[in-house]
């Protein structure tokens, strides 16, 4: 079984003790690519560090809506640098939270705005964060996705919405606009209704899993550090909702995220979003009504 876990942050601290430990485990059961992000100038550092020196990780260099606040156009100028190492597959984390509110929303919106040029001007897919948000963030993608013609330049995903806290219609409108939905291993939380409502409606060819490491462990670990070798149980929790295999649900996953990452073949730039899908369909989308992107199982994540 062939996993890739799309999002974790495995070159922060909490991992300081055990990191390659942590990464044997994740190949040992089955994870071939993990994705680490950055939060901030220094903290993408960091990230592209550890994928130098581990063939298996890959970076993606960007600022954290929590800390936009503190980002200084030097900072996007440099980052935007980093965004071209041949190790930098995607420009994240990046997004709009209007939960925590831990910089000012305007400052948000606008450090998001700067890092989607970037995005369109490296060629490479997003990470986006997205909390309490989407009444702002669904115009600014459909902008953007506009702009971009619904695909990258090589006919890849526009990128993939983090950590996914809304309904399975919103979900729907971001695949019309050309990006993915990932399936956070908290998907397997008893109260996450939601989030398995939107697994279990959104096409598989639509979905990759993640797990957002240390953050939001799935139930077996839960109240333990996440880490990337459990996304293999958001991919089980897929297969029980969608009534398929895991082995099914772990290889379109994984296809789906070796394209994004630019790991395999990428699609006919004249492929069709979605099977129905279009950009006028999310281009007439209408955004969910507020307070229906609230957070998972009292979740606390990056």
């Amino acid at each position: 079984m062939r996993l890739i876990d799309t999002h974790s942050h495995i070159h922060d601290p909490e991992f300081d003790a055990d990191r390659d430990a942590t990464i044997e485990r994740a190949r040992a059961a089955g994870v071939e690519l993990i994705l680490t992000l950055g939060v901030d100038a220094a903290n993408s550092r960091l990230a592209v560090a550890l994928a130098e020196r581990h063939e298996c990780v890959l970076a993606a260099a960007g600022v954290h809506p929590h800390d936009a606040a503190a980002a200084t156009d030097a900072d996007l100028d440099a980052l935007e640098e980093l965004a071209q190492h041949p190790k930098v597959a995607v420009v994240g984390e990046i997004g709009l939270d209007f939960y925590r509110n831990l910089s000012p929303r305007d400052r948000q919106m606008e450090v998001l705005r700067r890092q989607l040029e970037t995005a369109g001007r490296v060629s490479k897919p997003v990470a986006i964060h997205a909390r309490d948000a989407h009444d702002e963030m669904l115009p600014m993608l459909m902008a953007w996705s506009r702009e971009m013609g619904g695909r990258l330049p090589d006919g890849r995903p526009l990128g993939i919405m983090h950590y996914f806290s809304a309904g399975a219609e919103l979900a729907r409108g971001y695949v019309g606009l050309g990006f993915v939905i990932s399936i956070h291993t908290s998907v397997t939380h008893p109260k996450a209704s939601q989030l398995a409502e939107v697994a279990r409606e959104i096409p598989l060819e639509h979905l990759v899993i993640e797990t957002d490491s240390p953050y939001g462990a799935p139930q077996r670990y839960r109240g333990k550090r996440n880490e990337p070798a459990y996304v293999a149980e958001a991919a089980a929790k897929i297969a029980e909702l969608k009534g398929i295999s895991v082995d099914d649900v772990a290889e379109a996953t994984t296809r789906t995220a070796e394209r994004l990452l630019n790991r395999s073949a990428p699609l006919d730039r004249g492929a069709s979003l979605d099977r129905g899908a279009s950009l006028d369909r999310g281009a007439g989308f209408q955004p969910a009504k507020p307070g229906t992107g609230s957070p998972i199982g009292g979740r606390s994540e990056r």
